[in-house]
């Protein structure tokens, strides 16, 4: 699955760390997320949307969807 987290992160200048904190996980977990490395929990989904104030089909979509496909 690929995502927006990072774009969303980084438009707001926070750190990794400072995301981590927010959603209290780890650091690495953060660069997992970022990375594809690791999908979300769906409860974790929500938290990383209700913090961005996005939907969670505008954060996360299919691998290999085109960015004009995106919301």
């Amino acid at each position: 699955m690929d995502n927006r987290i990072r774009t969303e992160r980084e438009q707001r200048e926070w750190t990794q760390a400072g995301l981590a904190e927010h959603l209290e996980v780890s650091r690495q977990t953060v660069v997992a997320l970022e990375t594809g490395k690791y999908d979300p929990s769906l409860p974790l989904a929500f938290r990383i949307a209700g913090l961005f104030g996005k939907p969670i089909e505008q954060l996360f979509f299919p691998t290999g969807v085109r960015n004009e496909q995106r919301l």
